[in-house]
């Protein structure tokens, strides 16, 4: 199975302004653990998860006035939708995240993470066995 049949095609974006709050209450309404930030001064495409946003309080720091470009990860770790959910996971593992922005002809178009690649592999919605 590939990376195009996996991911999520409708993406949150945000820009660098927006408050850790503000960003928080969007993922929170789709229920998505990243949204995509897009900075066309800094040209780039950077990643917010919610272990970002986390850590910020953690620090003590106030969601409300933290903005996005201060906790995005601009070194983001792109797939492209070719790639097969073992080369997806793999790049996960080895980077030690759970999502990945995908890319066709450079423009985003779609995330895909942990959560999507375990659906695509243990599709059932039976009940997990009991330990």
């Amino acid at each position: 199975m590939l990376v195009r049949d996996a991911m999520s095609t409708v993406i949150l974006t945000v820009g660098p302004a927006h408050t850790l709050r503000q960003a928080a209450a969007l993922m929170s309404a789709r229920r998505i653990g990243a949204a995509v930030v897009l900075d066309p001064d800094a040209g780039g495409i950077g990643i917010l998860t919610e272990r970002d946003i986390l850590n910020s309080i953690g620090l003590g720091q106030n969601p409300d006035t933290e903005r996005t470009h201060a906790h995005t990860t601009t070194d983001v770790v792109f797939a492209a939708p070719t790639w097969t959910l073992e080369q997806a996971a793999r790049a996960m593992a080895h980077g030690g995240f759970r999502h990945l922005v995908v890319l066709d002809r450079g423009e985003v178009a779609g995330i895909v993470s942990v959560r999507d690649i375990i659906r695509c592999w243990a599709p059932s919605r039976e009940p997990a066995p009991a330990l």
